[in-house]
C-alpha cells in the first residue's frame, strides 16, 4: 500500500507540472500564435487527457495492488479504452459542419498531446512493471 501511495504522489508530483507547461506551450502555439479558433479551447484537451490519464494510473495501481501479474494487460486494456472516450469526445469535431476549415488542425491539436501524454503514462507504467 505504501509503495503504491509513493508511486501515486510521485506520478502526480510529475503529471501536474508536465500537463501545465506543455499545455501552455500548445496554447502560445495554437492560440496566439496562429490566431485560429479551434473547437476545443487548449484547456479543455488537456483537462481531459489529464483527468484520462490519471484515472487510468490510478486503477492501473489497484489492479496492481490486487493481480500484479495482469498489471500489464490491464494497461493495453485501458489504452483501448482511453482511446474509446478519445473518440467520443472528438465525434463533435469530426460532425462539425460549419465552415470551420481547421478541422485539420483540430484533429493534431488533440492527438500530438494525446500522444504525450500517452507516453508519459507508459514510462510510469514499465518504472511499475520493472520494480517487480
Amino acid at each position: 500500500m505504501i509503495i503504491h501511495k509513493q508511486s501515486f504522489l510521485k506520478f502526480i508530483k510529475y503529471l501536474i507540472p508536465f500537463a501545465v507547461l506543455s499545455g501552455l506551450v500548445q496554447y502560445l502555439i495554437i492560440e496566439i500564435s496562429l490566431d485560429v479558433n479551434i473547437y476545443y479551447p487548449t484547456f479543455i484537451t488537456y483537462i481531459f487527457l489529464f483527468f484520462m490519464t490519471l484515472l487510468i494510473y490510478t486503477v492501473l495501481l489497484m489492479i496492481d495492488k490486487a493481480f500484479s501479474d495482469k498489471t500489464g494487460f490491464a494497461f493495453i486494456g485501458l489504452g483501448l479504452v482511453k482511446m474509446f472516450f478519445s473518440i467520443i469526445f472528438l465525434l463533435p469535431v469530426i460532425l462539425n459542419d460549419s465552415d470551420n476549415n481547421h478541422i485539420t488542425l483540430d484533429i493534431f491539436s488533440f492527438f500530438i498531446p494525446y500522444f504525450l501524454f500517452l507516453l508519459f503514462e507508459t514510462l510510469f507504467v514499465v518504472k511499475l512493471l520493472r520494480a517487480k
